[in-house]
C-alpha cells in the first residue's frame, strides 16, 4: 500500500453485530499531565474531512479493521473513467484471494500517449485487514500473514488518440468497449483478443508494455466532447451518448454488428453530463445537465422528454438509475448535494431524500448491485461516501457500540451514512464490482483504490 493515510467512517446497519468503523485521532506528541494519563489510552473521536480542522500534535490515523481489503494500483497516467468487466468466475463471490477485470481511459499529457487499458488484478488477499487486524495479537498471525503481497495486474494497453472522457463495457459482451474521447469522438471496440490475452497471463507470462493499435468497430462524432455515456442493460449493443452541446444521440444495432445512430433529442438547454437506460424498459433512459434537469425520454420521440425535474440550484453533474427498485433515481449536483427521485412522484421538489453532506462537487454517484437501499457517491472533496438509505439513528446502539473501541458520531451525521472512505486526492468516479457484494473500485488524479469495506 502507498504511505497516504486513508481512514473511514460510518454507522452500523441494526442488524449487523459488527461495530461501527471510524477515523481516529491519536495525539502522538501531545503533553500529558502525569504517567497515570500517560498509560491511558486515547479516546477514539470521528474526524470529518472539511469540517474538522487538526490540531497540533495529533495525527490522522484509520482503523484496518474497517475494511475486509484495501489495495492502491495505478497507471502511467490519470484516469477519469473506468468500468469494471463482469467474468466467467461466478456470481456472488465472497471468499479471498478475488480476481477482476478492470478498462480504464487515461489523460496524458500529449494526445498521442493515451490509450485503453484492459486489466487483470488476481490475488486480490485481504492483507493486515478484515479479520486478520481484528486477530493481530494473537499467535497464530505470522510476520509473513502481515504482509501479504500485493494485487498481481497484468495489463493490455490499446492506443486511444485523446484523452478518454467516459468509458463503458458493454454488460453483454464486456470486451465491447465504448469510449468518449476528448476530441469529440465516441469510439466503439472489440477487445476480445486483449481480454483472452490478459486473462492468460501470470508471474511466468508477465503482460507486454507495448501499445497495440486497434481499429475502432464504429466512431461518430459529436458537436463537440462529451461524458455522458451509458449502455442498455435490457437491449444488448443499444447505446446512447450526450455532449456539452446539449445533444443526446442514441445508438441502435444492426444485423451485421455495426450501429445506426440517431438524430439529436433535444431538449436540454446546457450540457449533457450523464444519463443511464432504464434497467427495465428498452425505449426509456434518463439524463442529467447543467441546465439543472433530469430528464426521462422515450427513444420513440426526439423533440421532448417524457418527464422533467428541476432537480437543483445548480449543475447536475451525475446520475444512478437502481437496478432492483427500477422506480428510483439519484442525483449529485455541483453543491456536494445527493438526492433521490421517485418516477411515481417526480415533481420539482419532490425528491424522497437529500444529503448535503460532501463538501464540494459530486463527481460519481452510483447504486449497489445487491443491496437496493444502498448506493455510493465520491465528490471533489476527497471523500467516497457509502449510503444506506434503510438506515434509521439509534443512540443507544452508538452508545453502547462506541463503549470500547469507537467513537460516538456527532448529531448533524447523516444516520444513512454507512461508510466513508478517503486517502484518494480529485475522486472522479467509482463503481460497485457486479459480482463480489461489497467490492468497490475509485478512480482519482493520483490512482485507484479497491477496497471492501467491513460493514458491507
Amino acid at each position: 500500500m502507498g504511505k497516504r493515510p486513508k481512514n473511514s467512517s460510518g454507522n452500523k446497519k441494526a442488524s449487523k453485530a459488527k461495530a461501527s468503523e471510524v477515523p481516529v485521532l491519536t495525539e502522538e506528541d501531545a503533553a500529558m499531565p502525569s504517567a497515570a494519563a500517560l498509560a491511558a489510552p486515547v479516546a477514539p473521536a470521528v474526524w470529518r474531512p472539511g469540517t474538522d480542522a487538526m490540531q497540533e500534535g495529533e495525527a490522522l490515523d484509520y482503523d484496518p479493521t474497517a475494511y475486509d481489503c484495501l489495495h492502491q494500483f495505478t497507471l502511467d497516467w490519470p484516469c477519469l473513467s473506468f468500468d469494471i468487466l463482469k467474468d466467467e468466475l461466478g456470481a456472488p463471490r465472497s471468499t479471498f484471494p478475488h480476481c477482476m477485470y478492470v478498462v480504464a481511459g487515461t489523460q496524458a499529457q500529449h494526445a498521442k500517449e493515451n490509450y485503453v487499458a484492459l486489466m487483470r488484478l488476481s490475488e486480490i488477499n485481504q492483507g493486515r485487514h478484515g479479520s486478520k487486524a481484528r486477530n493481530e495479537d494473537d499467535d497464530a498471525m505470522s510476520d509473513s500473514d502481515d504482509e501479504d503481497a500485493p494485487p498481481q495486474i497484468h495489463t493490455n494497453r490499446v492506443a486511444h488518440h485523446g484523452g478518454v472522457n467516459r468509458l463503458r463495457c458493454m454488460p453483454q459482451q464486456p470486451a465491447v468497449v465504448a469510449s468518449w474521447g476528448d476530441t469529440g469522438l465516441v469510439q466503439i471496440f472489440d477487445l476480445s483478443a486483449q481480454l483472452a490475452d490478459v486473462a492468460q497471463r501470470n508471474r511466468q507470462k508477465p503482460s507486454s508494455h507495448a501499445m497495440q493499435k486497434t481499429v475502432p468497430k464504429q466512431l461518430h462524432r459529436h458537436r463537440t466532447e462529451g461524458y455522458a455515456l451509458d449502455w442498455s442493460n435490457h437491449t444488448a449493443g443499444q447505446l446512447a451518448s450526450g455532449d456539452c452541446s446539449n445533444n443526446i444521440h442514441v445508438w441502435q444495432p444492426t444485423p451485421d454488428a455495426k450501429w445506426t445512430i440517431t438524430e439529436a433529442y433535444q431538449g436540454h438547454t446546457g450540457s449533457v453530463e450523464d444519463l443511464q437506460w432504464s434497467p427495465t424498459e428498452a425505449n426509456v433512459f434518463a439524463s442529467c445537465s447543467v441546465d439543472h434537469s433530469l430528464r426521462i425520454w422515450d427513444t420513440r420521440e426526439r423533440s421532448r422528454s417524457m418527464l422533467t425535474v428541476n432537480a437543483s440550484d445548480t449543475d447536475v453533474n451525475v446520475m444512478s438509475w437502481n437496478r432492483m427498485t427500477s422506480y428510483i433515481l439519484a442525483s449529485g449536483d455541483e453543491k456536494g448535494v445527493l438526492r433521490v427521485w421517485d418516477l411515481r412522484n417526480f415533481t420539482d421538489g419532490g425528491h424522497v431524500a437529500n444529503f448535503d453532506y460532501h463538501k464540494g462537487a459530486i463527481t460519481s454517484v452510483e447504486w449497489s448491485h445487491h443491496e437496493s437501499s444502498i448506493l455510493a457517491t465520491c465528490a471533489s472533496d476527497d471523500q467516497l461516501a457509502v449510503w444506506d438509505l434503510a438506515l434509521e439513528r439509534d443512540p443507544e446502539e452508538e452508545e453502547a457500540l462506541a463503549a470500547d473501541t469507537n467513537a460516538l458520531a456527532p448529531a448533524d451525521l447523516p444516520p444513512q451514512l454507512l461508510f466513508v472512505h478517503s486517502g484518494q486526492h480529485n475522486m472522479k468516479e467509482v463503481h460497485w464490482h457486479p459480482q463480489i457484494p461489497g467490492m468497490l473500485v475509485c478512480t482519482a488524479e493520483d490512482g485507484f483504490n479497491l477496497f471492501k469495506p467491513a460493514n458491507l
